[in-house]
């Protein structure tokens, strides 16, 4: 994907750093705000994983770490979930600055607490998006019941979350007690996407409930099944990013800024990262997808292969060519099913079959028809079946030509 480190100041005058990943093209369709959960960072996997989900879907995404966490400046303990608030805000601001507004807030765990208060201070955005999140902000405190009576006591305390020591003061809890989300959730008036495990330990599924119960419609829930609240699964959490993809469409205009120069020239984009191993973000025609290497070749099987692609064109084409066909000619093909796999053998007929390196690259098709068809069009339709385009294509000299974008 395309993605680039960005920087940006709070209400404070402190730097914040996030990295605004775009889909292959570089021109989506809407931007998209990620807020990442308490003490996180920007780069927790599951983040990515949503990120990249996204992207692929037409979305720009900017996840940034919140203030004295990861490569942003600040000092945590002087921190709160205001001022989390407030960073979202910020980060709007520079995306409407720069880009444009986002028009999608995510946010997972306390961090989908706080894009809800967020959305009432972002008039652009129009749709929602919590995953694991609290009912009310303060139920942070339980995970702070280890140090919450030296912190009443002495005014803050080192507190160990998922194995790291930060501090908290009085005042970050005093600030929790001042939030009221189901108030904040019942005014917003927004659509509104709830996604929750049944098996969160961290933040029981109870709080999807009273959120859920809380806000007005249109609002939706969707069962994470068997997810850990953090989304460790990859699995897991690029399922959240396609779901909230798609959930979010609904309600969003996805017309898309169009670079005129580039999209009369080519129909397909694809964009790849050095941190991103093989997956590829790509832009197929008006459609999003990835592409990737299986993992037994070292890439992580997010998508088809470079290969797998060129035999779905193959297989696409020749079922609609026998389609095509078979209905001009007014025959019962009922249905046509084109399996192809794509291999480099040994040659069975060329001049150097002695040569045990001699292969060239195969295509194996099969076709199944169905519907009431004789033998003598069965015999015709596998002819048609060779003049497909793609077909003719990969058997015809072809030629690359490359040329530099500056």
């Amino acid at each position: 994907m395309n993605t680039t480190k960005v920087t940006f100041q709070n209400p404070e005058g402190q730097e914040l750093v996030g990295r605004l990943e775009l889909p292959a093209d570089r021109h989506p369709h809407n931007y998209a705000l990620f807020a990442h959960c308490f003490t996180c960072t920007k780069n927790l996997i599951a983040v990515k994983n949503i990120s990249k989900a996204l992207t692929s879907n037409g979305f720009a995404v900017l996840r940034f770490d919140f203030t004295g966490l990861g490569e942003s400046e600040g000092d945590f303990s002087d921190t709160n979930f205001s001022g989390n608030v407030a960073d979202l805000v910020a980060a709007a601001d520079y995306l409407r600055a720069i880009h444009k507004a986002p028009t999608l807030l995510i946010g997972h765990s306390l961090g989908g607490a706080a894009v809800i208060f967020a959305a009432t201070e972002i008039s652009e955005v129009n749709a929602i998006a919590t995953i694991g999140a609290p009912s009310n902000p303060v139920h942070v405190k339980h995970l702070l019941k280890s140090g919450l009576e030296e912190i009443e006591a002495k005014g803050e305390a080192v507190v160990n979350l998922s194995g790291r020591d930060f501090t908290i003061k009085k005042q970050f809890v005093d600030d929790l007690e001042t939030k009221s989300l189901p108030e904040t959730a019942k005014k917003l008036r927004k659509p509104l996407l709830i996604m929750h495990s049944p098996q969160d330990d961290t933040v029981d599924i109870k709080n999807a409930e009273a959120l859920y119960v809380a806000a007005h419609h249109p609002k939706s829930f969707v069962s994470l099944d068997g997810a850990d609240h953090l989304l460790f699964n990859k699995n897991d959490s690029l399922y959240v990013g396609e779901v909230i993809s798609g959930w979010a469409k609904r309600y969003l205009s996805t017309e898309e800024r169009v670079d005129t120069s580039l999209r009369s020239k080519h129909q397909v984009v694809a964009s790849l990262d050095a941190e991103d191993g093989f997956t590829t973000q790509m832009k197929v025609g008006n459609h999003y997808l990835l592409a990737d290497e299986p993992e037994s070749y070292g890439g992580n099987d997010f998508g088809p292969s470079p290969y797998e692609l060129v035999s779905a064109g193959l297989s696409a084409c020749t079922a609609m060519t026998i389609q095509m066909y078979a209905r001009h000619k007014g025959w019962p093909v009922e249905n046509v099913e084109v399996h192809t796999s794509y291999d480099k053998k040994h040659a069975e007929d060329c001049e150097n079959c002695e040569t045990d390196s001699a292969k060239i690259d195969t295509f194996e098709r099969e076709i199944r028809l169905t519907g009431n068809l004789d033998a003598k069009q069965k015999e015709r339709i596998m002819k048609i079946a060779d003049k497909c385009p793609v077909h003719r294509t990969l058997h015809s000299e072809t030629q690359v030509i490359s040329r530099l974008i500056e």
